[in-house]
């Protein structure tokens, strides 16, 4: 058997370490974390709500260029439903829903989703995400022209159906946008 000289041997310790460290850090990174894709031709805004063990937050604003993607959230998930409000900066329209909370329109980080108006807050209906208890989520935006047709879905429908989430199959948790 050849033995490898000193110099050598802390060489490749040196560089299985660094191989080892960075497949840990990407594999943690990649594997609990909340984020969000923007698959449209447009700049969107993104505000979120969740509740944790304080209770309800909601947060905005994450601009996310045209076919990009941003983590919303770091690590591993502590809810299983979180709620989305996006608006497309350089076409119009957003994806919403019917679970109302807070927000407003400069960068905000909201305690509580009651009595926004009273707070001083926007009243602003949020589109549900249902994680199903994962440690981490992609949500897809997508123009409502991009996606299959629904067979339930009507030729014009209302504002709050063609705004609600639709699954995806290669990424779960995705919303539709139509215009204002």
């Amino acid at each position: 058997m050849t033995r490898l000289p000193s110099t050598s041997l802390r060489h490749w310790t040196a560089v299985i370490a660094a191989i080892t460290a960075v497949f840990l850090l990407s594999s943690t990174s990649a594997n609990a974390d909340f984020r969000l894709c923007n698959n449209t031709g447009s700049r969107v805004g993104i505000a979120l709500g969740y509740k944790d063990a304080e209770g309800w937050t909601t947060e905005g604003w994450w601009n996310v260029p045209a076919r990009t993607c941003e983590t919303l959230l770091r690590g591993a998930l502590v809810a299983r439903y979180y709620y989305i409000y996006a608006v497309d900066y350089d076409r119009g329209g957003e994806w919403s829903g019917h679970a109302y909370m807070c927000s407003r329109e400069k960068e905000f980080t909201i305690r509580g989703i009651g009595d926004c108006l009273a707070r001083g807050y926007d009243r602003t209906g949020y589109f549900e995400v249902d994680t199903g208890e994962q440690r981490s989520w992609t949500v897809q935006l997508t123009d409502s022209a991009e996606q299959a047709p629904q067979a339930t879905a009507p030729t014009r429908t209302p504002p709050a159906t063609t705004r609600s989430p639709m699954p995806v199959p290669s990424a779960p948790g995705a919303g539709t946008k139509g215009s204002q």
